[in-house]
């Protein structure tokens, strides 16, 4: 088999066979296919397109590719939830006690913040003492003892995925419907989970910008999951603004423990109530979503799901003192608020712009080699549709520098547009897909 072979038949639009992808990534993770032969295919992908049996053995090969994290010593159906990323989304560290405090066993791998979206392991780095630096068997006994346990990707999970997403990003060859679903999917797959929720988003603060092509990449990776034998369900969700009000490591914490307080924003509130309902339906504990989001909502009422998150912030060495306690949290001392230049409604907020402002008060990464500061970013006073006057407050800065602040704060004025007509809200959640 050579690999000049495979790029001229997918070249010319012909079906690459199972045996014929899987040579192709195990000789080019080895080393063995070299960068431009492999650029050529990826280019030729990215032209020609894959069928579905293509996508799916592309994917299965990816997370082979590596090592194939076995849970089975866990007890009960494990789940895990993925987001496409976004701007204020700090889903798990709330869903995940949500979802475990229902007697579900979350075992979820994350991973760090890069560019304008925020990573969950930074945000749980925010609290003292806290680490995902698990291994594999700690891992497992602390979900069969507490339910949950999230620790960070390793260097041995779907390394054909890494070598590929870093040649594609050089290439111009991302944006294709079948290399971002299994390059998302091998990951997923290679992490264990019986069942995966995926939260795919949609608007100016998310990957996939249209509607549609939010929905097509959640189709294409549930067919994946479904193909590969795992239950796997998506919510398509709105990051056409922030979610939530919190931008930020630790200010994103704070909110996400107000909403297990029973204090959170609407939209996060509603976004963890759907994923967490799928989930719980798919660890067996709920026949139907309203059984489900009764019982979430209940494990938020009676506290237990605050103190699953105390728990598990304990469990891998955090303060659990901070959950309890959010105001010990260390918020950058110097604030800045942007205030509206005109009465109206509040049009619209660019979301990436919003993430980006975080960003450059030092909450973010610019490369992987980024050193950032988990005390900065802004809370948002006012959402999209809202009536605003002229001098109200839109969102306050937390940083540092007085020059960040100022710049951060001229571009989140910039990125919010009064208009002087009342807005329609449209809904959170646009969708789901289940099969």
């Amino acid at each position: 088999m050579r690999m000049y072979d495979l790029i001229r038949k997918k070249r010319d639009g012909g079906i690459l066979s199972r045996d014929e992808i899987a040579y192709m990534v195990k000789e080019y993770t080895r080393g063995d296919i070299p960068d431009y032969q492999m650029s050529a295919m990826m280019m030729a992908i990215y032209f020609k397109g894959m069928d579905r049996e293509e996508t799916l053995s592309l994917t299965m090969e990816m997370a082979k590719s590596g090592e194939m994290l076995d849970l089975s010593l866990i007890k009960g159906t494990k789940v895990d939830k993925h987001s496409t990323g976004g701007v204020g989304d700090k889903t798990s560290l709330a869903l995940a006690p949500m979802v475990a405090a229902c007697g579900v066993p979350v075992a979820k791998m994350s991973g760090r913040g890069l560019g304008h979206t925020g990573g969950t392991i930074d945000k749980l780095e925010s609290i003292p003492g806290f680490s995902t630096a698990l291994e594999t068997e700690q891992f497992i006994s602390q979900v069969n003892e507490i339910g949950i346990a999230i620790m960070g990707q390793t260097k041995e999970l779907a390394p054909a995925d890494k070598k590929l997403y870093a040649l594609r990003d050089v290439t111009a060859t991302v944006d294709n419907l079948s290399l971002i679903a299994s390059s998302i999917m091998s990951k997923k797959l290679a992490s264990g989970a019986d069942a995966i929720i995926l939260d795919v988003k949609t608007g100016s603060g998310a990957f996939m910008k249209k509607e549609e092509d939010a929905f097509a990449l959640a189709r294409e990776m549930v067919r994946i999951g479904r193909g590969a034998g795992r239950y796997t369900a998506a919510v398509i969700s709105d990051m056409d603004q922030p979610l939530g009000y919190a931008i930020g490591n630790a200010l994103e914490v704070k909110e996400a423990i107000d909403t297990l307080q029973g204090k959170g924003p609407d939209d996060f509130v509603e976004l963890c109530l759907t994923l967490g309902a799928e989930m719980v339906m798919a660890g067996g504990k709920a026949r139907t979503t309203e059984e489900a989001r009764a019982l979430l909502h209940k494990k938020i009422e009676d506290g237990s799901a605050l103190n699953k998150l105390a728990e598990f912030v304990k469990a891998q060495g955090g303060d659990e003192n901070y959950i309890y306690e959010p105001d010990r949290f260390s918020i950058a001392p110097l604030k800045k608020e942007v205030r509206a230049k005109e009465s109206g409604w509040l049009s619209h907020i660019d979301c990436e712009e919003a993430g980006l402002c975080s960003l450059i008060l030092g909450g973010g990464r610019e490369n992987k080699e980024s050193v950032i500061d988990l005390g900065v970013g802004l809370v948002l006073a006012k959402k999209k549709g809202d009536q605003v006057e002229e001098g109200d407050v839109l969102a306050t800065l937390y940083g540092r520098d007085e020059e960040k602040l100022s710049e951060a704060a001229a571009k989140y004025e910039a990125a919010c547009h009064v208009g002087a007509e009342s807005v329609i809200r449209l809904p959170f959640i646009k969708g789901m897909i289940r099969e």
